[in-house]
């Protein structure tokens, strides 16, 4: 079934406002920023398809609506918390966070095991990414995004700092590298792609200093994950993400036939909205996720030489 009501958090949102006259005292009650009270309240009006709050004068007071609404809601908001068990622990402050998939599952994930070992009591809640996210959801602290071009901007408002994955590489299967002796040999091999940067090829190829402006492509995927199945299948040779591909690399399943690498002008990047103050937890996070990226570029750069 399809349920009616609203959020606790916008419901939350709105009673503070209304009894607090200010949306800067709600924030503060709530221990949440003033955008995300304002964003909450205002969720809440459209799906009532009411004004609930008179936001004109000095003090925010509730509309003759909004005042009925509040009297109808708030016995059962405090029903809610007169059920919550006296010897419940309060619930720890966590860090909400939206990690690009392919760097979540194949770089991050393995790594938390070190991250809880330096900082046990720090937890983290993992929230879905979404392509089109605009960073403006309140309930993610801190998202890891991917650059979609080298010359792109992030969106006004959002900081955005840099982690790794600008570094690209062709790789392929053990038994088709013996095969290849120069980097032009690549040409006469399926050339697999991310379809969302074709460009990667040409790219790698300028670097090279091969003659090669629009390559010949095969086939296309929207996935890294999928692209790199596709090259543990020995489908041809790809040009992925170093960063990417540990866990093939380690095993033995694929290599990368020549030295060197070249810069996407891309990467993944933590990023957070500018009007959110950082927590705690998010500063712990980030200065953890920054050195390790170093530490695993020192070490991965000096691998391929």
């Amino acid at each position: 079934m399809r349920f009616r009501s609203p959020s606790l958090a916008e419901l939350h949102a709105f009673v503070a406002v209304a009894e607090l006259g200010s949306f800067s005292a709600a924030s503060q009650l709530l221990s949440v920023t003033q955008g995300a009270v304002s964003r909450a309240v205002q969720r809440l009006e459209s799906e009532l398809g009411l004004a609930l709050l008179a936001r004109g004068g000095a003090q925010v007071t509730p509309t003759p609506e909004g005042a009925s609404y509040l009297a109808r809601i708030k016995p059962a908001l405090d029903m809610l918390e007169r059920a919550v068990p006296l010897h419940a622990a309060p619930a720890g402050p966590s860090l909400r966070m939206a990690p690009v998939p392919s760097l979540y599952a194949r770089w991050l994930v393995p790594r938390l095991p070190a991250l809880q070992a330096q900082h046990a009591q720090l937890k983290l809640e993992f929230r879905r990414w979404r392509h089109d996210d605009r960073f403006e959801r309140d309930d993610v602290d801190c998202w890891i995004n991917p650059k979609p071009s080298a010359h792109s901007r992030w969106p006004e408002g959002v900081v955005a700092q840099y982690l790794l994955g600008r570094e690209l590489v062709p790789v392929c299967r053990p038994s088709r590298a013996a095969r290849l002796t120069r980097p032009q040999d690549v040409l006469q091999h399926p050339l697999l792609h991310h379809s969302a940067h074709p460009a990667d090829w040409a790219l790698w190829l300028k670097a090279q200093g091969v003659q090669a402006s629009q390559p010949q492509l095969a086939s296309g995927f929207d996935l890294a994950a999928a692209l790199i199945e596709a090259v543990v299948a020995d489908m041809g040779i790809a040009v992925v993400q170093l960063c990417l591909i540990e866990r093939e690399l380690a095993a033995g399943q694929l290599v990368v036939p020549f030295s060197g690498w070249v810069s996407s002008g891309r990467g993944f990047y933590l990023c957070r909205r500018a009007d959110r103050e950082g927590s705690s937890e998010l500063h712990a996070f980030a200065q953890w996720a920054v050195a390790e990226s170093r530490r695993w570029r020192r070490q991965a750069l000096a691998a391929l030489d």
